[in-house]
């Protein structure tokens, strides 16, 4: 009875044991097991507004992108956070703010002018009939001494007549005022000495031309009738010009008589002249708001012709150390100046800046940005309108409480 028992018991342990060992493992426990997350619900890229309880797409036809619970922690005001995903997406990019000295370098347009301070403007200083015109057409050149018409005037006939009459008078004081008026009358010294040498009066009178030049305006023709108001003839010298820039207003100041400047023309590129500020204009257009600025060349070659359009830079002194960003990334407002700044980790928010001066493809920041601060330079519009910067400061001007953003319900809506 007893041997009976010792070997049931055996038998138990024996099967216990092997039950212990066949039996397949458990299963880990819950808590040891990563916890799904949790999606509340699927938003579109561009309108977080927009919001469905499944995958789909946006009205834009972009992937919508899920929203989950561990994301929906507070976050800082004015900050917008995008998905990695949809920031590479986007295309949205970044770049640090310098800090360094900008170059006062004004790249803008002007034209080719006359060199007003070597033009002539003839005009008659007697009544009388234009005969023998010598020049046909605005544009034409002329040389200096080359005869440019006859004009028959009874006043210098007469004013001849007299002179004539003073030298074989032998007065010597009527003949040196006699003289005169024939100058003061417009009669040219070689008519005067070709007078004194015939003794005759002439019935019309020569004018030449005072300097090589060109034809830029004629007012009149042959056998008409002129008096000392008639604009008869202009002329232009060539050999040198004036380039006329236009400067915006806010850069007035960058501008002095001296200062170097750089003109270039479409007709010959890779050609480049070089001169200075001659002169500034004392007052600004009054429809474009631009200063006229003056620079003078030498046009031996007469490349530079009246009224071409050319590309000017006006080089001046850089700046001082300032922070400096590339001038797409400034969102100009009504209200305020503002740059996307980016935080990292797909978290962006739109700052107030004060902006300063432009220089090319970059403009300063007096006020808002340190260097090294990264700002967004394309797709900087996005994050400013989802930030509604200028909203927020209207309501923080105006002293009132700004109210909680109403939140939408996470289930489909109608659009």
């Amino acid at each position: 009875m007893t041997k009976a028992l010792g070997l049931g018991v055996a038998a138990l342990a024996i099967g216990i044991a092997a039950g212990y060992w066949l039996a397949p493992a458990a299963p880990a426990s819950a808590a040891a097991q990563p916890a799904e997350r949790q999606i509340l619900y699927w938003v579109a890229p561009m309108d977080k507004n927009y919001r469905r309880d499944q995958p789909g797409k946006s009205p834009m036809g972009m992937d919508l992108v899920p929203v989950y619970a561990e994301n929906q922690a507070p976050v800082e005001a004015g900050v917008v956070s995008i998905d990695p995903a949809v920031v590479q997406n986007l295309g949205l990019r970044s770049v640090p703010a310098q800090r360094g000295p900008l170059p006062r370098r004004i790249e803008t347009v002007g034209y080719v002018q006359y060199d007003e301070s070597v033009m002539h403007h003839i005009h008659t200083r007697v009544e009388g009939w234009i005969e023998s015109l010598h020049v046909r057409a605005a544009g034409d050149p002329v040389t200096k001494g080359q005869l440019l018409f006859e004009i028959y005037s009874p006043t210098l006939v007469n004013a001849q007549r007299e002179y004539l009459t003073a030298l074989t008078g032998g007065r010597p004081n009527m003949v040196v005022a006699s003289r005169e008026r024939l100058a003061a009358l417009g009669m040219p010294q070689t008519e005067i000495a070709a007078l004194e040498e015939a003794k005759t009066p002439r019935q019309r009178v020569r004018i030449y031309a005072p300097a090589d030049a060109v034809t830029t305006h004629l007012g009149v023709r042959e056998g008409i009738f002129v008096t000392p108001a008639a604009h008869v003839i202009s002329m232009a010298d060539l050999s040198r010009v004036w380039v006329l820039a236009e400067v915006f207003e806010r850069q007035t100041a960058w501008v002095a008589v001296g200062q170097r400047a750089e003109v270039e023309l479409d007709y010959l590129p890779g050609q480049r002249w070089d001169g200075a500020v001659d002169y500034v204009y004392p007052d600004l257009h009054p429809v474009t708001r631009t200063l006229r600025v003056r620079i003078g060349f030498d046009n031996a070659g007469e490349a530079l012709r009246p009224n071409m359009f050319a590309r000017v830079v006006l080089l001046g002194a850089d700046t001082e150390p300032v922070v400096h960003i590339p001038r797409e990334a400034l969102i100009r407002g009504g209200a305020v100046d503002r740059v996307a700044l980016d935080l990292g980790g797909g978290r962006f928010r739109a700052v107030p800046v004060a902006a300063g001066m432009e220089a090319g493809d970059r403009v300063e920041i007096r006020s808002g940005l340190n260097a090294g601060d990264r700002v967004v330079v394309s797709g900087q519009f996005l994050i400013d309108s989802e930030s509604n910067l200028e909203r927020a400061l209207a309501r923080a001007g105006s002293g009132a409480a700004s109210p909680p953003p109403a939140q939408p319900t996470a289930g489909p809506h109608a659009h």
